[in-house]
């Protein structure tokens, strides 16, 4: 458990889940009362999350209960061992009561090891999945606002990467397969994003 559960894959999925439509509402041109010509803008979410301080911050303090968790089983298990070196050392019959009771304490503290890992594995589940729902949310909220300043119509996620940058088949593969061909770099959005959340989170 020393990484965190989810980490990069769940980054890859929020990214890929996240389509802001912002059309602005009521909003007209001083033409003809007609709606605002389209204006679509391109956000890399993986990029974001990458370089949100906050969610660096709410992860490193994640990592840090994990590791706290990891020496704590660590110290359950020694306990364990101990009990097995004193088992096989010859120094206790097998079959006495004595025997018997450090069989029954083995017994015991292995279950109460298994039931600790899973308890905790599950809060850090749960934890992560506040984390990654939390900053989507921030983020989400931040695009909103931005489009409505600056009267996009929609907001779109896409992949900053070139495919001139793929090292390997299958990133090529990946790079090629991409919804947007070509953009202006006007239209990527992301680091407005990306400064505008940590200013906000500095504050």
């Amino acid at each position: 458990m020393k990484k965190l559960i989810v980490g990069a894959m769940a980054v890859a999925m929020v990214a890929s889940l996240f389509v802001v439509s912002g059309k602005i509402q009521g909003q007209q041109s001083p033409a003809g009362g007609k709606d605002l010509p389209h204006k679509v803008g391109l956000i890399d979410m993986a990029q974001v999350f990458k370089d949100y301080e906050k969610f660096k911050t709410l992860r490193e303090e994640l990592q840090a209960k994990i590791e706290q968790s990891d020496t704590q089983a660590k110290q359950m298990l020694a306990e364990m061992q101990a009990l097995q070196e004193q088992a096989k050392s010859g120094q206790l019959k097998q079959g006495s009561p004595e025997y018997q009771q450090i069989e029954g304490q083995l017994i015991t503290k292995k279950g109460q090891l298994e039931a600790f890992r899973q308890v905790q594995q599950r809060e850090f589940l749960r934890k992560e999945s506040e984390i990654y729902k939390q900053v989507y949310l921030e983020v989400q909220d931040m695009v909103s606002k931005f489009a409505e300043h600056f009267n996009y119509t929609l907001i779109v996620r896409f992949n900053r990467s070139k495919v001139d940058e793929a090292e390997n088949p299958q990133e090529v593969i990946q790079s090629m397969n991409r919804q947007v061909v070509y953009h202006r770099g006007q239209d990527d959005i992301t680091p407005r994003i990306v400064d505008a959340l940590n200013g906000s989170y500095k504050q």
